[in-house]
């Protein structure tokens, strides 16, 4: 008889877990009331485990902390299972997964984080579908990596982001195809699933001292002036416009453009992204991308957001000097590039 694959299902909380009070609000509920709207589940030759947070989070109080603890669980419990699915708010969950990506070395086994736009306590709820096909992803064994399963596509994790709050399509990967499609069957895109040739290990720090800066027109630079002053800074996102290209003049010499100079000069590292979802940053092509190249700001290609700045967070945290941050940031670690 062949043994059932054992999933361990990790729930932090979110939109998933809820269900309407009296005063009509949506409020969590415990995990074991969870599996009770999905009572065929077991059906599945999957051996499920759960496992909860004490308290359920709404996804924008999920940070470094829960990214660590979720880390602490899956390596504690590594050996024992096939693979994990991670319930999870849908406000965060793009950043969660980058996070877990890069915190997840050399990962062998899936980890597929899902949620759902409508409690699992409501009848139209995407919910059921959502984490039946999670489990059953994550007990192939096919995608050995951090994903996103979302109204029956698969993305990577350091791929993806939220994208919609009104439907189910919640999420995509505008750089990257999907790694599954699930129909009437699983559809692996097999080919473009990450291997890590490297073994399992998993990264325990996460700095914070990382800040993100979005530029628009017309926007006051000096307001921006006294974070970069600030002593703990480490690492800076900032978001450009389009291939690279950036709204104040290096001849001006602006107090921003002089105390960015100052934060680099005294290690600050600075990654650029575009503030288009599709597309890579090239600032090399414009004049108005010069500044960057002046200030050796890196280049964060086709990064999105959310695994910009996780990123940037893990690298700092883990290791010790410059060269080797910079080094981790511009290397494609998971599939990131």
């Amino acid at each position: 008889m062949m043994r059932k694959s054992k999933t361990l299902l990790i729930y932090t909380g979110g939109t998933i877990g809820m269900m309407k009070s009296e005063e009509g609000q949506y409020v969590p509920f415990s995990v074991g009331n969870l599996l009770k709207y999905i009572p065929r589940i077991h059906q599945l030759s999957v051996h499920i485990t759960i496992e909860s947070f004490e308290k359920p989070l709404d996804s924008s109080a999920i940070g470094p902390k829960e990214w660590l603890k979720l880390v602490s669980i899956i390596k504690s419990r590594y050996v024992e299972f096939d693979g994990f699915v991670v319930l999870h708010g849908t406000d965060t969950m793009a950043y969660s997964a980058s996070a877990l990506g890069f915190l997840l070395n050399g990962l062998d086994k899936a980890v597929v984080f899902t949620g759902s736009q409508l409690p699992i306590s409501e009848v139209r709820s995407d919910a059921r579908d959502n984490l039946i096909t999670a489990i059953e992803i994550s007990a192939s064994q096919k995608v050995p990596e951090v994903s996103i399963l979302f109204d029956n596509n698969l993305y990577r994790g350091v791929r993806s982001t939220k994208k919609n709050v009104e439907n189910f399509d919640a999420f995509n990967s505008p750089n990257f195809p999907v790694l599954a499609t699930a129909g009437v069957n699983i559809k692996y895109n097999l080919n473009q699933v990450f291997r890590s040739k490297n073994k399992v290990s998993f990264f325990k720090k996460v700095s914070q001292n990382v800040a993100s800066i979005k530029l628009f027109p017309g926007m006051n630079f000096d307001l921006y002036t006294p974070m970069l002053e600030q002593p703990k800074l480490q690492g800076l996102v900032l978001e450009v416009f389009g291939t690279g290209t950036v709204s104040f003049n290096k001849e001006q010499f602006s107090s921003f453009y002089k105390a960015l100079k100052l934060a680099t000069e005294r290690g600050v590292i600075v990654m650029a992204i575009s503030q288009c979802l599709k597309g890579e940053l090239d600032i090399i092509r414009y004049e108005a991308s010069s500044i960057l190249l002046d200030l050796k700001v890196i280049s964060g290609k086709d990064l999105t957001l959310e695994a910009a700045v996780s990123k940037m967070m893990i690298g700092l945290a883990n290791f010790d000097d410059i060269k080797s941050v910079k080094d981790y940031l511009v290397n494609s670690q998971c599939g990131e590039f």
